[in-house]
């Protein structure tokens, strides 16, 4: 049961043997000028309370998220209220929780009058595509979460932001609930936007959609656990063929168009990945100390190998990065005279495609309630997010303001992969130049 009084600040002291004399073998990061170095000092630490109201006087000058949840006085008079629902961008596990979820909370929790589900994303907001909306029942909804993909259909492109209004003034749209990524997310702004330019009362709030884990503000987006696990299966396959024969290698690509969450995370839940490879960390193959060259020491010592590698680590080099990686790790053992098997496993499409695992319907549920009480307390031009495990409110050109977050190399994240695999460098040094350069040896113990 969580204390709702703290005790005295005494309680809270840490006992230690004594003072510290010995140096650490780990070579962390000693740059005194780092937001935050990768030794943990003493004096640093984690507030009990995670949220405070701020004065008037705070409020323009103190970086902080509106809190999401139920307000007790709303905008929207349920009974006369209908909201729409649209779902746009790639595949991703727990749309349609979200949708369902989305549904339920509108009619069954706040009585609203109808739920329209637009179709094909915002294609089934342009009059000139003349697709009719459904209408969505709890009913209708009722077993949806049980099955991946999105019921509504989705698709992808940037649409006349005035035309799309005109729909929702057509079928006297209240709310507009969109369901997708960066791009979704501007559509949505310019939406808001030609709504207010009308003078309207429409609300619009996003629920931010991406597999790949890097929305900027938000700590956490739907479907990334469900891919992490999905994506381990994956790798555990891709052990096991490697481990079937002499000098096996098992090579996986997963998705990461900007950033390698996914591949990072995915690695750390296997403990069975002896390379990880991401966007934000360059590798060189060639060379001494490149990728190629581990990989020989490595089938040395150990007869077998598994490597992770994220989807937009073929962006700079302009290729598909997976079977370009195949193609160079086959030719090089040719011409080096070593025999290998190499099986190379892209379960992509099988990644995002299904339907979510339990964590991440729990939570697809949540986003979901906090994107109906933010919109029937008048709330718009925001996405539901959640920083520091708590909901939030993230207005839309923040968060557009923002790149896509990304790995931090100099953070425990990255730190862990390097620490579960072993890996070195391979032959770069990131942007920090922070690393020692000592390339450690392929393991022989605690690495399978």
């Amino acid at each position: 049961m969580t204390p709702t009084i703290p005790p005295p600040p005494r309680a809270w002291s840490v006992t230690s043997l004594g003072p510290r004399a010995v140096r650490s073998p780990l070579g962390l990061s000693t740059v005194p000028d780092d937001e935050v170095p990768d030794y943990t000092e003493d004096g640093v630490r984690i507030s009990f309370e995670i949220e405070h109201r701020l004065s008037e006087a705070e409020e323009d000058r103190t970086p902080s998220f509106e809190k999401a949840g139920p307000r007790e006085k709303i905008f929207f008079e349920p009974e006369r209220t209908r909201a729409g629902i649209v779902t746009c961008g790639g595949l991703c596990p727990g749309i349609n929780n979200v949708v369902r979820s989305i549904v339920l909370q509108l009619v069954h929790k706040y009585g609203v009058r109808e739920v329209l589900g637009f179709r094909y994303g915002y294609e089934g907001l342009d009059p000139d595509r003349m697709v009719q909306p459904d209408v969505l029942t709890p009913d209708a909804v009722r077993h949806i979460h049980h099955r991946g993909g999105t019921i509504l259909g989705s698709s992808r492109g940037k649409r006349d932001a005035g035309a799309m209004v005109d729909v929702l003034e057509k079928h006297g749209v209240d709310i507009l609930f969109a369901i997708g990524g960066d791009g979704t997310m501007r559509g949505a702004h310019a939406i808001h936007e030609e709504i207010s330019r009308r003078g309207k009362s429409i609300a619009v709030v996003g629920v931010p959609k991406t597999i790949d884990n890097d929305v900027p503000y938000v700590d956490r987006s739907f479907g990334f656990e469900t891919a992490v696990e999905m994506a381990r299966m994956a790798i555990d396959a891709a052990h096991t063929e490697a481990l079937s024969l002499r000098n096996g290698i098992g090579l996986v690509k997963l998705m990461g168009r900007d950033a390698g969450f996914i591949a990072a995370s995915a690695s750390l839940a296997s403990h069975d990945v002896n390379v990880c490879l991401v966007p934000e960390v360059s590798f060189q193959l060639e060379g001494e100390r490149g990728l190629l060259r581990y990989l020989e020491r490595r089938l040395e010592a150990r007869a077998h190998a598994v490597i992770v590698v994220a989807e937009g680590c073929g962006k700079q080099r302009g290729v598909d990065i997976g079977p370009w990686l195949k193609e160079h790790i086959e030719s090089h053992f040719v011409e080096a005279g070593v025999s290998i098997t190499l099986k190379y496993i892209d379960p992509s499409y099988m990644v995002r495609s299904g339907p979510a695992n339990a964590s991440d319907a729990v939570f697809c549920d949540a986003l979901a309630r906090h994107a109906v009480h933010a919109a029937m307390a008048g709330k718009t031009d925001i996405v539901i997010g959640r920083w520091h495990r708590a909901f939030t409110h993230v207005p839309l050109p923040l968060l557009m303001s923002a790149g896509s977050k990304e790995i931090d190399p100099d953070k425990q994240l990255w730190l862990s992969v390097i620490e579960a695999t072993g890996q070195p460098h391979f032959g770069t040094v990131h942007a920090r130049a922070k690393r020692k350069s000592a390339e450690p040896p392929p393991r022989k113990s605690g690495r399978d």
